[in-house]
């Protein structure tokens, strides 16, 4: 069985099955693009996709994969110092864009023809045996906070792994209608939005710019939303009333927080679906389809993976829902190592082989998990205490004049690192005010020591606050 099997013919096919950018493709006609692309790219070390929202980007990204050559995804919006790196580093001979984009410097350009933007070329001309799985599907670029962006090598097996977990754990099937307007740069969009409809059988709808009337008109049975999408639907009644026939609403990449996921759940009578992954180790943590979905929980580890907490000194944590660990996974879905950068992958793993994800958490004897958030910019030792960002950022969000919050540890002569709270708010409301607020919620010591009111949060493509720039600030 190959990667992406609906393209095998398991599922059948519709003149529709994916619709994107205005373009309406059955996959019969995305194979035949697609074939074109991989006979152009055969052979290649690696295809660069400008990823648009765009069929052209579907076409390249699915033609790198039938050659078995990598897909280096290529932010739109990238600048060209960071363009210049990715090109340079994960060794793209090839940049795939649509006809009629401008010449870029030091990489051949590869445009990717559509037949009247309604379906594609049928001088396809022969077929590809599947590449192994240990090849290396995509190389994605993440950032940490400081240097260059890192390629993330991921395998074919990888992607399988993770498309048919979640594909058990959200019930996900041919029978759906997949809808999302994320950007296909990232796992979300890109590896979940597109693949996974490719993989199991359900069309897909990308609706350019994820808006909550795009969504409403779509009517999907499974959507996949970042929090900052589900808060503008919840905000709108009308339009999240609409998604009320949809089966499954997927939130990710970043916390839902618990008033957005309490609306929508009030006007969709769905309760949203929480997930944990990252670019490294694509999605690892969710909840079930069938299964109970906590606000503030991002619910179990999926098929397949393991993980466990692990304090500063390497020892474990108790999985008792209080005590702060550092979330370490193990299990088919991670990635093969960074590309080039032997010293990030001695820091990446354990001696025993877990994926140290930099991310702390808290895991319920249940097994439930809770991301506190990253331990760079989210675990908070001040006076002696280690404080969870995310914990104090929940209680602001229960104040009924607070619409959003961020909390940063800032360095203090006294604390070691003081709690500062940025905050937009929703109506009249001091940050003294707040400061009490949290201290009757919390434990005394988590109060924010400073509040910042803010028009608001600097974010990037998929919603994350950047709290580098909020400590910059600090």
């Amino acid at each position: 069985m190959g990667l992406l099997t609906a393209l095998e013919g398991a599922y059948g096919d519709a003149a529709d099955a994916l619709r994107i950018d205005g373009c309406a493709m059955s996959r019969e006609q995305l194979l035949a693009a697609a074939t074109v692309v991989a006979h152009r790219v055969a052979g290649a070390p690696a295809l660069a996709v400008l990823a648009r929202p765009t069929a052209e980007t579907v076409t390249a990204v699915v033609g790198g994969l039938l050659a078995g050559v990598p897909v280096v995804p290529l932010p739109p919006d990238s600048g060209p110092k960071e363009r210049a790196h990715i090109l340079r580093d994960s060794g793209a001979t090839l940049l795939a864009v649509r006809p009629g984009d401008g010449g870029w410097e030091g990489v051949e350009t590869l445009p990717v023809e559509m037949t009247g933007r309604t379906g594609a070329s049928s001088d396809s001309g022969g077929s590809y045996a599947e590449p192994a799985p240990e090849r290396t599907a995509f190389v994605l670029y993440t950032s940490g906070t400081t240097g260059a962006p890192k390629g993330a090598l991921i395998p074919r097996s990888a992607v399988a792994a993770d498309l048919d977990a979640l594909a058990a754990a959200w019930q996900w099937s041919a029978e759906d209608t997949l809808v999302h307007g994320l950007p296909l740069f990232h796992v979300h969009g890109l590896v979940l939005g597109v693949l996974g409809a490719l993989r199991t059988g359900s069309k897909v709808v990308h609706t350019g710019r994820p808006t909550p009337g795009a969504y409403a008109q779509a009517r999907g049975s499974l959507y996949f939303g970042v929090p900052t999408v589900w808060s503008r639907v919840a905000a709108e009644e009308s339009a999240a009333r609409a998604l009320s026939a949809a089966r499954l609403l997927v939130s990710g990449s970043a916390p839902l927080p618990v008033p957005v996921f309490e609306r929508l759940a009030a006007l969709t009578g769905r309760a949203p679906i929480e997930r944990y992954g990252m670019t490294e180790s694509l999605i690892t943590v969710s909840t079930r389809a069938d299964g109970e979905r906590r606000p503030g929980s991002v619910g179990l580890p999926v098929e397949g993976v393991r993980t466990r907490l692990a304090g500063e000194d390497g020892a474990p944590v108790p999985h008792d829902g209080e005590t702060v660990g550092e979330l370490q996974v193990a299990g088919p879905t991670l990635f093969a190592g960074y590309l080039n950068r032997p010293d990030a992958n001695a820091e990446a793993w354990t001696a025993d082989g877990w994926f140290r994800t930099g991310d702390v958490a808290v895991i319920g004897q249940d097994g439930f998990h809770r991301i506190v958030g990253r331990a760079s910019v989210d675990l908070i030792k001040s006076g002696g205490y280690r404080i969870g960002a995310g914990e104090v950022e929940a209680a602001l969000r229960d104040h009924p004049a607070v619409a959003d919050a961020a909390v940063v540890g800032a360095p203090d002569d006294d604390l070691g690192q003081a709690v500062v709270a940025y905050v937009i708010a929703d109506g009249e409301v001091t940050g003294d005010q707040l400061t009490a607020f949290v201290a009757e919620r919390l434990s005394v010591h988590k109060r924010p020591r400073r509040v910042v009111l803010v028009e608001e949060l600097p974010r990037n493509a998929m919603g994350k606050v950047l709290k580098k720039q909020l400590l910059d600030r600090a």
